[in-house]
């Protein structure tokens, strides 16, 4: 899809982050000389398009307090993956959730999901959860403990931000 340059203009005015006031959609619309409306309108338009892939919130959890973070990765059976994928998305300590191939013999995970906590044992303290509440004690599965953080950021899609 070939964009105008409006559509750059305001692909570039919100893929630093939406402005913190109580009406972001206005603020932007007032930076761009267009319409609270047409800046709805438009986004729409792109994400229904593909121009813009998702859309969605970078939280920066260290900011929060939440210092611990870990990957659970899982070997669930085919057939259930969607079903335990799911159910454990739902889950209020889970901020993402999703499906991944495995790569045999040495990775045989196929279910991936972030966690995090305060601290470390906090973390263990959700995961055990987890299991039980879903009946997930029989499936073989590793935590994966970030060692440092790297940038957090969403998609650039034009340059002239």
């Amino acid at each position: 899809m070939a964009l105008t340059k409006r559509e750059r203009h305001l692909i570039a005015a919100i893929q630093e982050g939406l402005p913190l006031v109580s009406e972001p959609y206005r603020a932007i619309a007032e930076s761009l000389g267009e319409t609270e409306d047409w800046v709805i309108a438009k986004l729409a338009r792109l994400l229904k398009s593909g121009a813009i892939k998702r859309w969605g919130v970078v939280v920066r959890h260290h900011e929060l307090g939440f210092q611990s973070n870990a990957m659970v990765v899982w070997d669930v059976p085919d057939e259930r993956v969607s079903e335990i994928g799911q159910a454990i998305a739902k889950a209020k300590v889970v901020s993402l959730c999703y499906r991944r191939p495995r790569i045999p013999p040495r990775w045989p995970y196929n279910l991936f999901c972030m966690i995090h906590g305060q601290d470390r044992e906090t973390v263990l303290e959700q995961i055990d959860r987890l299991r039980s509440l879903h009946g997930l004690q029989d499936l073989p599965y590793a935590v994966l403990f970030s060692r440092r953080r790297f940038k957090q950021r969403g998609a650039r899609y034009v340059e002239e931000a």
